[in-house]
């Protein structure tokens, strides 16, 4: 496997919980998974079962564990953003119809980081935690570098999939995190800036300035 950090054993540990947030894996299908040796991943899975940070369910499979929930919220509350975006992410959504998401940048791509579903039967739903590349889809084009402050896009990353993302500025004028709304391109069109931006780029000032 690919070393991203050069830590041998932490980018091995990374992919093992990266596969497993997929869903439950017996250890042969953890080892198809993460490309390891079979000794190697049972080794690092069982250490990571000592840690908590893995489970095994009813069937003996491996899962992720129950001490990421607990990290992760250790995580949020230091990062506030997503519980202060949350509540303008539900009102554009309620405004709109569509489903909307708030992104930061993380190295190379993406993070969703909130995620309020559509009100409509015919739904995109980004879950929170995706992370997504920068070079596609309308939030990526806000947080690259240079990037515009808003964007918009239409199946770019995903077939009939169109949205449309406002950039977060902190007081120096810093983009910060993107908001988007997305949906399907029959209700938002080809040109999804027209029909919503307006709405985007004022849920993204009202985040902006909920910042403390």
């Amino acid at each position: 496997m690919e070393s991203l950090s050069g830590v041998g054993v932490v980018d091995k540990t990374a992919a093992i919980l990266g596969a497993l947030s997929d869903g439950p894996l017996d250890l042969a299908e953890l080892q198809d998974a993460t490309d390891l040796p079979r000794a190697t991943a049972h080794r690092l899975t069982v250490a990571l079962e000592a840690h908590r940070l893995v489970r095994r369910d009813a069937s003996g499979r491996f899962c992720l564990g129950f001490e990421l929930i607990r990290l992760g919220h250790a995580a949020a509350d230091a990062f506030p953003l997503a519980e202060l975006a949350t509540p303008i992410l539900i009102k554009l959504r309620d405004l709109t119809g569509e489903a909307t998401q708030l992104y930061v940048r993380e190295g190379n791509a993406r993070r969703c980081i909130a995620s309020v579903q559509s009100s409509h039967g015919l739904r995109w739903i980004v879950p929170v935690g995706a992370l997504l590349p920068l070079n596609v889809g309308s939030a990526g084009h806000v947080l690259a570098d240079g990037g515009p402050r808003q964007a918009q896009s239409v199946e770019e990353r995903e077939r009939g999939v169109a949205s449309v993302s406002a950039a977060v500025l902190d007081q120096g004028s810093k983009v910060v995190a993107a908001i988007s709304l997305s949906g399907p391109v029959e209700r938002l069109t080809r040109t999804p800036s027209r029909r919503f931006g307006a709405a985007v780029r004022a849920a993204a000032l009202e985040v902006a300035g909920a910042l403390p």
